[in-house]
């Protein structure tokens, strides 16, 4: 039953990314261009998620536990740190560079816009080279030697 829930959250979450226009890399250029072509509807989109994420939490925050898990995943540091500041700049970066964010990037892959097939490999790598920094430190392979 977790696997329809999920399947049902992300196909809402896509059609409203659809829906809103975040799907098309050029209505976020358009509202990231203050000095020429600006789109505010955007703001309305986001002003939109804002109070729904705000309202959410309130009535989710009145229980116990999630409905489908035992207990909320929330996580343990608060710390804003070089490795947080550093992803939020990697990833305001890239979504004003290629007028996506991860999610709008894998809801525009079936139109098969050029931008879009450069974009999701680029992210894939980035967030891959990411986890191997991590994880290691380094880029080095787990048999390499120094």
């Amino acid at each position: 039953m977790r696997i329809v829930w999920g399947f049902l959250s992300g196909l809402v979450f896509g059609l409203g990314l659809v829906i809103s226009g975040m799907a098309n890399p050029a209505k976020v250029l358009n509202f990231l261009d203050l000095a020429g072509t600006w789109d505010p509807s955007l703001a309305f989109v986001m002003g939109g998620a804002t109070l729904t994420a705000f309202v959410g939490y309130r009535l989710v925050w009145r229980r116990k536990a999630p409905v489908l898990e035992q207990s909320f995943d929330i996580p343990k540091t608060t710390a804003i740190d070089r490795p947080l500041l550093t992803g939020a700049a990697l990833f305001g970066i890239g979504w004003g560079i290629g007028g996506f964010c991860p999610g709008p990037a894998w809801t525009a892959l079936p139109l098969l816009a050029p931008g879009t097939l450069v974009f999701l490999p680029a992210m894939l790598a980035g967030l891959w080279l990411g986890a191997r920094i991590k994880a290691g430190g380094h880029l080095q392979g787990k048999g390499a030697t120094s």
